[in-house]
């Protein structure tokens, strides 16, 4: 079984025994965290997705440890102003176990997502209708084009016998 969770201002996508490295938590080391923002939960061919969220469910994990990322240049630089700024960056992230994921509240969020599929077919029926009935006026116009060019030669034959 899978999850799709946000933390952060990000999404993560994970298993229970996964190990992610997310944004920085305020969490001891050893520590167990909660992630009740769950977007879908899934295994094989059975996924639920929330709408945005699914009510009920959460992952929950385990801190392991607290640190910085790598070291990132960060260059500013704008040609011929004699501008040149440098520096570096370490982001700071906590790294979590993922120790279980609960699907509980499934059912409400299914009956949430079948509702909204009725109403989008419904819709979809109706501009196939519309639009069947706006091609025949298509047509007509394309006619009077044609007669019209006729008329003309016409004129122009009278004027050259006379």
């Amino acid at each position: 079984m899978y999850a799709v969770f946000r933390a952060g201002g990000k999404q993560y996508r994970a298993a229970k025994g996964d190990i992610l490295r997310l944004e920085k938590i305020e969490a001891d080391e050893g520590a167990t965290v909660k992630f009740d923002e769950v977007l879908l939960v899934g295994e094989g061919s059975d996924v639920k997705v929330g709408s945005p969220l699914l009510s009920g469910s959460s992952v929950s994990g385990k801190v392991l440890k607290q640190g910085k990322s790598k070291k990132v240049s960060v260059i500013k630089f704008k040609r011929r102003q004699n501008y040149l700024r440098q520096g570096t960056h370490r982001q700071f992230f906590t790294e979590v176990e993922i120790t279980s994921i609960s699907g509980s509240g499934d059912k409400a969020a299914k009956s949430d997502t079948e509702a909204p599929a009725e109403k989008k077919v419904a819709k979809k029926k109706a501009a196939k209708k519309t639009a069947k009935k706006a091609a025949p006026k298509k047509a007509a116009a394309k006619k009077k084009t044609t007669k019209k060019p006729a008329a003309k030669k016409a004129a122009e034959s009278k004027s050259a016998d006379e």
